[in-house]
């Protein structure tokens, strides 16, 4: 059976995005990023914020933007995460990456994700640049060369599941150690560019199919990783959607020194300094912080007592539409995806105002 990622919180992992600067304009770009965004965080202020988010037990850091490698402070921002004792993962499209990036990542990271779009046709299509493919192959033999882990991250659309299996040829080709594939979400960039793109719920299960095989196929060279929830596990375990009984919530929050992870992970830091719960884009009715905004303990105070309770309200009802009584007609859903839409919707809230792999 493949290996799917599903909510779970024993990888508590902050999800930062210190800029919107990138030097593609990707047609499915969640954060609408581009050659001209401006917005980015002061270095100081993300490693202040990791000092308390650390303290309040999230382990592991994952940066991406824009594009990170665009970021002049990240090698201070990585030395501060592993500093910290952190895990500390970069996403990057390959393209910037020279042998003096590559032995930086080296010292610095534990994993480099590299984003990968289908073949070079598909690849550089969605990218929008003639030579996507063939920049994003260099810079991953220079990580390869530097001897820096790396994997690759499968955007999965509606009408692409058929290059997943070249795209695991050439994961194994180039020396990659993870093949992640990652549903899409109608978000940003792609609400325009890609809409009606998006995996139905008949196509996640097809392409669990598909990665059932690969896995097979690839055992022990390569570990695939399929993010999307089991719904028989979401209903067994409805804590792991964040859609536990309100009483239990309430007991949870209330409890004096619970750590923010605890409560919810993973979180994201948003290039404005907001952070908001699971994904980028939540809705910010959710909002957890701003590091603009003054201390971030008070702010996480005030979270648990006034917008936690809101928030699960909003995964309960997302996970009663899908799962409860009856409604599991498909096996899997991109859950993480649903609650986002739903918060974007207002579905259920009125009046409200990780990567760990299982077997």
């Amino acid at each position: 059976m493949p290996q799917i990622s599903g909510p779970t919180r024993a990888y508590r992992v902050v999800q930062i995005h210190p800029l919107l600067k990138c030097n593609l304009r990707c047609l499915h770009c969640y954060s609408e990023s581009s050659p001209t965004q401006l917005p980015s965080l002061r270095v100081d202020r993300l490693c202040d914020a990791l000092d308390v988010l650390q303290r309040e037990g999230f382990n592991g850091v994952g940066l991406s933007g824009g594009e990170p490698l665009l970021y002049a402070d990240l090698p201070r921002l990585l030395a501060h995460v592993r500093g910290l004792g952190m895990l500390a993962t970069v996403t990057t499209n390959a393209m910037l990456i020279d042998d003096a990036k590559a032995a930086m990542l080296h010292e610095l990271t534990d994993l480099v994700a590299i984003s990968v779009d289908g073949g070079r046709e598909s690849h550089n299509r969605l990218r929008g640049h003639p030579r996507a493919f063939e920049m994003m192959r260099d810079g991953a033999a220079r990580l390869r060369r530097a001897g820096v882990p790396f994997g690759f991250i499968f955007t999965l659309t509606l009408e692409n599941l058929h290059e997943l299996q070249s795209v695991a040829e050439f994961a194994i080709a180039e020396g990659a150690t993870l093949l992640q594939v990652h549903p899409l979400e109608e978000v940003g960039r792609a609400t325009a560019a890609l809409r009606g793109a998006a995996p139905d719920a008949l196509e996640l299960a097809r392409a669990f199919v598909e990665v059932a095989r690969l896995q097979e196929e690839y055992s022990g060279r390569l570990v695939i990783q399929y993010d999307v929830a089991d719904v028989d596990v979401l209903a067994a375990h409805p804590e792991r959607g964040y859609a536990m009984a309100p009483g239990e919530a309430c007991s949870l929050a209330a409890a004096d020194g619970t750590p923010l992870a605890d409560l919810i992970a993973p979180i994201v830091i948003e290039a404005d300094g907001a952070v908001v719960p699971l994904q980028y884009n939540f809705a910010r009715a959710f909002q957890i912080a701003d590091l603009n905004a003054g201390p971030l303990d008070a702010q996480f105070d005030a979270w648990k007592s006034a917008r936690f309770e809101p928030f699960l309200a909003l995964c309960r009802a997302t996970y009663q539409r899908l799962v409860g009584d009856g409604a599991r007609q498909y096996p899997f859903v991109n859950w993480y995806g649903e609650v986002l839409a739903a918060a974007g919707s207002g579905f259920g809230v009125r009046g409200s105002g990780v990567l760990v792999l299982r077997s």
